[in-house]
Parts: structure tokens; sequence; C-alpha cells
């Protein structure tokens, strides 16, 4: 007996939509949150993928997401916008911002998208290749309940606050980039933890401060960040731009992504979009820039294994761990 099923994203996307529609989650959010899980599950981020399905339903059917949120958008100048997600799923206010926002990048050469009151948003590539997509340079920033200690510290104050980057290329892919600020992302620790398997040495610290591989140590530790200090600097820079200019939840405030009980976590997410130029300087800037690393031995760009594993997915689908879908399906059923 196989232990994963092989979906098309057609029917990921539908089995999702199916079963978060079961658990109360209205049909467009529902709709949002299935494509943003399959996109993730289809770029080999699992962590964001089916993996998520049974903490979002339990959360919608416990209240701690708002099933029934209504998505507001305000201008806050010019290519300023800020969106208040009313603590529903992150995927339909993120929508929400990207339909206020590009536009005005076009005109205006920039635009900054801000959403408030907002839950865990995923694998921030998938946001990102979308505004890239649009022949627009996408920048974001989110930030998460707390997981890291400021450097020095014991005491989680940050979250793994990730950051993302796309640039649209000329005849190819976008260049997508994305980064947890903790040496692995938290996801990939609650995907270990749920498979019942250790994670590797140098990812996180237990609540003594200890370096352990056991993924319930993890998750009531701290995670370790990249470059030390260094990212506990960015890990700041992204609390400021995700919650203080946004109006969100400091991630020391934020309650957990996991947990069906407590208040919703009310994080904040800000995304960028630069309109690179209407001429061809820029594309053929970039493909240079692109090719002088591809040249070197050894070297390769940033995404590689993203592009790979999407190729692969739409040519063969989805292969997702059987225990996963048997919970999609179970609550598709309205179990």
């Amino acid at each position: 007996m196989t232990d994963t099923v092989n979906l098309t994203i057609a029917e990921g996307e539908a089995l999702l939509e199916r079963a978060f529609a079961a658990a109360g989650v209205a049909a467009d959010a529902a709709a949002s949150v299935a494509s943003a899980l399959v996109a993730a599950e289809a770029e080999g981020q699992v962590g964001h993928g089916f993996s998520r399905v049974a903490d979002y339903a339990a959360q919608a059917r416990s209240g701690k997401v708002n099933c029934a949120a209504h998505v507001t958008t305000q201008a806050r100048g010019t290519a300023s916008f800020l969106t208040d997600a009313d603590c529903g799923f992150a995927y339909p206010a993120l929508d929400a911002a990207r339909a206020a926002g590009l536009s005005a990048a076009e005109e205006a050469g920039v635009a900054v998208m801000a959403v408030t009151n907002s839950h865990h948003c995923g694998a921030l590539s998938v946001q990102v290749d979308r505004i890239a997509h649009t022949g627009l340079i996408g920048i974001m920033v989110a930030n998460t309940p707390k997981a890291i200690a400021p450097w020095g510290a014991r005491e989680a104050l940050f979250g793994t606050n990730p950051i993302a980057f796309a640039v649209p290329r000329h005849g190819a892919e976008p260049l997508v980039i994305d980064l947890s600020l903790s040496v692995a992302a938290r996801g990939k620790v609650m995907a270990a933890q749920k498979a019942g398997k250790r994670i590797p040495e140098g990812w996180a610290l237990d609540a003594t401060g200890q370096p352990t591989t056991n993924p319930e140590a993890a998750l009531a530790g701290t995670m370790v960040p990249i470059g030390e200090a260094k990212g506990t600097a960015l890990a700041l820079m992204v609390e400021v731009l995700a919650a203080v200019f946004t109006g969100a939840a400091f991630s020391s405030e934020a309650s957990s992504f996991f947990a069906a009980d407590g208040p919703a976590p009310r994080v904040g997410q800000t995304m960028i979009a630069i309109r690179p130029g209407h001429g061809g300087d820029f594309a053929t800037r970039l493909e240079m820039l692109l090719d002088q690393i591809e040249a070197l031995d050894g070297a390769r760009l940033p995404g590689t294994r993203r592009l790979a594993a999407l190729a692969r997915a739409r040519a063969e689908g989805l292969s997702v761990p059987m225990q996963h879908v048997e919970v999609a399906e179970r609550l598709a059923a309205g179990g």
C-alpha cells in the first residue's frame, strides 16, 4: 500500500475547496486558501501545503479564524493601501491587497500593500510570484508568532519573519527568492512533528536554550536565526514593516498558527510592487547578471529546485502524503 496519493493540481484545489467549505469557510475564501496551499505543495513547500489543512479547518470551526470575515481595503496615499483581513484567512486579504495595489504600481511606479489582522500566509514565494507574473518586481515580508530570541537572549520575541522577492524575466519564469529568518522554516519543524520524524541538528533550541533534534522540544523552544545577530536584526526590520506599519499584533502577542484555541493571531504582511520600467534595459541587464552567476562553476540561481518541483507537479501531479489526503477527504465529507 502506497503512503502517498497522486493528485493533479486541479484535483488538489477542488478537494481542499470542499474541505474548507465543509468547515464553514465561505466559497470565495475557501477557493483562495485552497489555491495557495496547493501552489505551496507544488513548489515543494510541504510545510505550507496539505499539512496545514487539519489545523486550518480546526481553527475555522473553533472561530479562531473568522469564517465570516469582511475584507476591506483603504487607500493611505496615492499608492499605499491597508487591507484589513478581519481576522479571517490571510489569502483572501492578500488577493484583495494585490487587486488594489498592482494597478497603482503600474501608474506610480511603486505601491505598498499592507495587510493587518491577518493569519498564517504560507509560502511567500506564491504571493510574490503572482506579482512578478504581472510584470512587476514583488517584495513581501510577514511577521509570525514568536519563535526567535533577540541575539544574546533566550526568550523568543520575534517570529521567523520571512522575506520574499520575485522579479519578472523575459522568456523565463520569474526569479523567486523566499527565505525564513530562522535556519529552517518553523513549518518544516511542524511537518516533522506531524510525520513523527527528528529534525536536523542546528535548526532549533529547546526551552532551556539547548540544541535539540526533537520537533516537540523545538516548538516549545526557539528557532536558530540565520546569520546569528544579523538574522535577528533582519527579524526586527520585518517586525517594523509587518506589525508596526500595519497596526497588526507583534510576534510576541500573536497566538499560535497551529492550535485551534485562543484568540486570532492578528499578524501582518506587507507587499511592495515596483515597476521595472517599460524599456528593455532592465530585462537585458537582469539577464546579464543572472548569466554571470550561472557561468560560475558550482553556482545556481536561487529557486532552481522550486522551478523543478513546479514543472514536475504540472507534468506528473502532486505526490501528497496519504494521511493529509485522508484528513482533507474526511473534512470534505463533513467529518
